[in-house]
């Protein structure tokens, strides 16, 4: 990949689409991880204003050095980056005292914690007259769907999801990302045990970057019984999480039913 060349392309994009919106700018989640941090980046490059938020839910500390880090160095970097630190953490322990405790498993509060986020990052940009950015790749979004649907799911653009992870982490050095970030072990920051994305998937982002090429593509080939493995952990989550990616199902009622 001529990551000289991608990134350009995605700063024109972003340019061209912010003008034809109408909007100021953009509003951006920054976890830590390198996909917000090359996101945040390649919107700092366009030269409109950009907000960027640092949203800690009982974060581990590595995390919230990282996201700070980025944060401060973006400020500093472009002239056009705004850093706020939000601690939604009082918010969610409210929500906790709100919500059924039986209700309260692990996977709800999680996602929880995802949209609220999303609820934080849509109230920075409405005010401002921003868009909300979204920072999954393309493996994450179209593979196999590892979001929070109306979470980080919930934005107004995607500069990055026709890239695979290598792709991301690419940009990543190209752009001057940090090596903290660039080395960082990839976690959605949802959980308190800070458990990684691998661990929760069953298959490192490079093993799942194959399955989703090898499922585009020729299936005749033969494969290893651990490739075997991680493609039945691939087409499981992209079957589980199919309804993430496809549009809403519409009922459509025959015109004969409403005359």
């Amino acid at each position: 990949m001529n990551a000289e060349k991608v990134a350009a392309h995605i700063i024109n994009w972003l340019k061209d689409y912010v003008d034809a919106s109408g909007l100021k700018g953009f509003t951006i989640g920054v976890s830590g991880g390198i996909d917000s941090a090359v996101t945040s980046t390649l919107c700092a490059r366009t030269g409109y204003p950009v907000i960027v938020l640092n949203m800690p839910i009982h974060q581990a500390s590595d995390q919230l050095s990282r996201a700070g880090e980025h944060i401060a160095w973006l400020s500093k970097t472009y002239d056009n980056v705004t850093g706020h630190d939000v601690n939604l953490t009082p918010v969610f322990e409210q929500i906790k005292t709100t919500l059924p405790s039986a209700i309260q498993d692990g996977l709800t509060m999680a996602n929880t914690r995802a949209r609220l986020r999303m609820i934080t990052l849509y109230a920075f940009a409405s005010h401002h007259r921003m868009l909300v950015t979204g920072t999954g790749n393309k493996v994450e979004d179209f593979g196999v769907g590892f979001y929070t649907k109306y979470g980080d799911g919930g934005v107004d653009i995607s500069p990055i999801g026709d890239l695979m992870k290598t792709e991301v982490y690419a940009l990543g050095r190209y752009l001057g990302v940090s090596r903290d970030i660039l080395s960082a072990r990839p976690t959605d920051g949802l959980w308190e045990d800070n458990r990684t994305d691998e661990s929760q998937i069953g298959a490192s982002y490079d093993e799942l970057e194959w399955a989703m090429t090898y499922d585009a593509g020729d299936k005749s080939r033969d494969i290893t019984d651990h490739q075997k493995n991680v493609l039945e952990v691939y087409r499981k989550f992209n079957r589980a999480n199919r309804h993430k990616m496809e549009p809403i199902p519409v009922c459509s009622i025959p015109g004969e039913l409403k005359l």
